[in-house]
């Protein structure tokens, strides 16, 4: 049976790992969310950097500005880079994909590396690159950018709810939707209504493919508005509650694909409705 749903949250994250930007409406592209991780920081192999390595990235706050990004060092003045493929070409890696990339400017390295405190480098995705999804799982075609694997991952609050509840009987504290660092946040389903369709028609604007669940990491045990490590929750009871016995990890939300030829878009809007089909 369809489930009815509401889109009650829309965020995107234009720098990989960083602090995310709650919008009222995004306009959606076959990779994804507009400028979503088109942007990421990488170690001087080339290799991205993530909350796992750097916590402190989630107070790296993002904001898209006149055909700029701008990156809020905590209370240090704003970097700057233009919305552009422009910047020196080089290979990085994320997980085991090789990337072409752009290296923006050795002025923003050089101040992104004196605050983290780690030689580092902010790369671009070039619009002309195509970066395949895995294949077992996604729809012919499919494509992103520096996301892990898919374009975007979509949660519910009433599975936010049922994880809380259980934090709450093992004497945790609660913990907010932004440890999951999801694109688009739904209302009105029961708890794991998400995990158990195929495809979300949010109406009057575009399907998504819902392809593969997704596991979790140390990541969601980090403060995303201090950059700090809180604990083992809440993985320490997403392993008990849902754990992935496939994968041996623990899993909350679903990647999604849209459902969008290249150069096609489509506006998505908190509050718009949505339906969740095809049981699987």
């Amino acid at each position: 049976m369809p489930l009815a749903a509401t889109i009650t949250g829309l965020f995107t994250y234009p720098v990989k790992g960083c602090a995310g930007i709650a919008l009222a409406a995004a306009e959606l592209t076959a990779r994804g969310l507009a400028q979503d991780r088109r942007w990421m920081v990488v170690n001087p192999a080339g290799r991205f950097q993530s909350q796992r390595e750097l916590p402190r990235l989630a107070t790296l706050r993002p904001r898209l500005a006149d055909g700029e990004l701008r990156l809020a060092l905590g209370d240090a003045a704003e970097l700057t880079v233009p919305v552009a493929d422009l910047g020196e070409p080089l290979s990085v890696v994320v997980w085991d994909d090789a990337v072409p990339a752009l290296a923006v400017d050795p002025e923003v390295d050089r101040a992104l590396s004196a605050w983290l405190g780690k030689p580092v480098r902010l790369v671009r995705f070039p619009e002309r690159v195509s970066r395949p999804c895995d294949p077992k799982y996604a729809p012919e075609g499919a494509h992103t950018g520096f996301a892990d694997a898919f374009p975007l991952l979509v949660t519910s609050e009433g599975s936010l709810g049922e994880l809380n509840m259980a934090l709450a009987a093992a004497g945790a504290q609660p913990v907010p939707m932004s440890r999951f660092r999801p694109n688009l946040v739904l209302g009105g389903v029961p708890a794991g209504g998400e995990d158990r369709r195929r495809t979300l028609q949010i109406d009057g604007a575009v399907a998504l493919a819902l392809v593969k669940r997704c596991d979790r990491c140390v990541v969601t045990t980090i403060d995303q508005a201090s950059g700090v490590k809180t604990g083992p929750e809440p993985m320490a009871t997403l392993m008990r509650v849902r754990r992935n016995a496939r994968t041996c990890g623990a899993w909350f939300g679903q990647n999604a694909v849209p459902r969008l030829a290249d150069g096609a878009t489509a506006m998505v809007r908190v509050g718009d409705h949505a339906t969740l089909r095809d049981p699987c």
